[in-house]
């Protein structure tokens, strides 16, 4: 059984490895094509459009896992099979169980690297891209809620941010602030706003407008302290989307949203996702068995490979799919996550159930 896990295993990441090549250098291509667009905006050349895309590749090898995982394990598995070699470990007494339980030992390292990356380096290095082109674009944040910019209750205010530097910097900053019966109280207009620490943001050149039962008072002062449960962790996931965001970052956010009553699906959808996605390569290790077996009477290596090319971009861009339809239509987060692990699992499963049969 050990023999046979260290074969599977040193032809499989072998093939994973060439199959991640040919991938990143693929979708970097398209992204660097993307990115020539921008050349020309403020500071922005060629070698800062280079950097950016280098940052954003373990954002991809986090998204193409799955599919890497799935051509890889196909094209070792089938050149396994012309050669023989699968033949023999059958012959010599392995059971399918056994290549499913060497394929999942196989997988399981594979797993832990897609945490890795999705938890620690795609979070860290997307919003290291992200700054990266804002500065040497010289630009700000645009926060694209709403046309009026991005709005946030807290506690008994309500806040509309404009627009937000890089390093979370804010500008052009509207706070409402109402009674415990609802009933606007101030209203506080600042150009600029800086963290300070724990939940305390400075603001600069500030107009401050009181409204009580004697008339409206209106007060000019240059800076002012406003204590906020906005935080740093809060507008940092404001320049990455869900889906670039940490789970720990995610489940904090969608907290935030639950104590001012506001939607979380999208954030929850992406929450499950990164939960349940890196088991995807377990469940992509036991689809690309079937194809190893019965090779001459099924077709060659090259129609294989390019099925299993078809399985995994269609995982890659139906689940996307899927994902986004969950958050437009307030389908249950943990139902979205796993829609489509779940049916390439029952998929693998009929398709090892036939082979048997045969």
């Amino acid at each position: 059984m050990r023999l046979l896990t260290r074969c599977l295993a040193r032809e499989i990441y072998a093939s994973i490895a060439l199959v991640f090549a040919a991938l990143l250098m693929l979708f970097s291509f398209f992204d660097l094509i993307h990115e020539l667009n921008a050349l020309g905006s403020g500071n922005y050349h060629l070698g800062y459009a280079l950097l950016f895309v280098l940052l954003t590749v373990p954002g991809r090898i986090y998204e193409l896992f799955p599919v890497a995982v799935l051509i890889g394990a196909i094209f070792a598995l089938t050149q396994m099979a012309a050669n023989s070699e699968l033949t023999v470990y059958r012959s010599s007494g392995v059971s399918l169980r056994q290549m499913v339980i060497a394929l999942f030992k196989i997988g399981l390292p594979l797993v832990l690297l897609t945490y890795l990356c999705g938890e620690m380096i795609a979070p860290l290095s997307e919003r290291m891209a992200q700054e990266l082109r804002l500065k040497a674009q010289n630009a700000e944040v645009s926060l694209r809620e709403f046309r009026s910019g991005v709005w946030a209750k807290d506690e008994r205010s309500f806040v509309n941010i404009k627009n937000v530097l890089p390093d979370t910097t804010l500008l052009n900053i509207s706070i409402y602030e109402f009674d415990e019966s609802y009933h606007l109280r101030a209203i506080t207009a600042a150009k600029r706003a800086a963290y300070v620490e724990k939940n305390r943001w400075q603001l600069e050149d500030v107009t401050q407008t009181l409204f009580n039962t004697q008339g409206t008072t209106v007060n000019h002062q240059v800076s002012m302290e406003w204590r906020s449960a906005l935080n740093l962790g809060i507008l940092r996931a404001i320049l990455v989307g869900p889906g670039q965001m940490s789970i720990l970052n995610l489940y904090q956010y969608i907290e935030h949203l639950r104590d001012n009553h506001q939607k979380t699906v999208s954030y929850e959808i992406a929450m499950w996702n990164k939960l349940v996605y890196p088991f995807a390569v377990l469940v992509m290790m036991l689809l690309a068995l079937p194809f190893a077996s019965h090779q001459r009477r099924q077709g060659g290596i090259s129609a294989k490979i390019f099925l299993g090319i078809i399985l995994g971009l269609a995982f890659h861009f139906v689940g996307k799919l899927f994902t986004n339809l969950g958050a437009l239509n307030g389908w249950q987060p943990l139902l979205s996550a796993v829609a489509m692990p779940l049916l390439f699992l029952l998929l693998a499963t009929g398709m090892l159930w036939l082979t048997e049969r045969r």
